[in-house]
């Protein structure tokens, strides 16, 4: 029968796994409290929180609504394609926030400091990073155009939640991958009809 070591043993002793993932979590950790220190500058704090609010869903309706306005029959196409994606990705993130339980940085870091109230208890993944890359790549696959105001407000979003202290890093690099993947299917879905 094996001897397993106790919590407290010398680290030659802690599987190489163990000491990569703690490695790895302080990493992630250090990145946000530096990222965090930028959201005390003023400006810096009222943009990221004006950037973060309109990702709560405020510009991807307008972007939705203007669509519709602009391009008549195929921007409701598109917004209907958006508004698909929104609620799947939406569920999805629900179900892995309930699943992983991951504390927000804030909470689980006395060095970082919640610059805005979040709007649920876990951290990941990044529901504002998902739905903002998810919405990015659909809007882009009907308007390419569109790269020049998406692309940078989908970056700002995803920083925002860093600086905000409401995520870490893993959890927007998580999202993202998800949004994408998200994205990626229901584009390819959506040739098939």
């Amino acid at each position: 029968m094996p001897i397993s070591q106790p919590e407290n043993a010398h680290p030659v002793f802690v599987p190489a796994r163990r000491r990569r993932t703690a490695r790895l979590r302080a990493r992630d950790r250090g990145w946000c409290v530096r990222a965090n220190r930028w959201g005390a500058r003023g400006m810096v704090r009222r943009y990221f929180a004006a950037i973060s609010r309109l990702g709560d869903g405020v510009f991807w309706y307008a972007l939705m609504g203007a669509l519709v306005l602009f391009d008549g029959l195929s921007g409701l196409r598109a917004s209907l394609h958006l508004a698909l994606i929104g609620v799947v990705a939406l569920s999805l993130y629900k179900v892995l926030k309930r699943w992983t339980r991951r504390p927000r940085p804030f909470a689980a870091d006395g060095r970082i400091q919640a610059w805005v109230a979040p709007l649920d208890e876990f951290s990941f993944p990044s529901g504002h990073t998902l739905h903002a890359v998810a919405f990015t790549t659909v809007a882009l696959a009907y308007y390419p155009w569109l790269a020049v105001l998406l692309v940078p407000f989908t970056a700002s979003v995803a920083v925002s939640r860093v600086v905000l202290g409401l995520h870490y890093p893993s959890d927007v690099l998580a999202a993202t991958a998800i949004g994408s993947l998200l994205a990626g299917i229901s584009l390819w879905i959506g040739s098939l009809l």
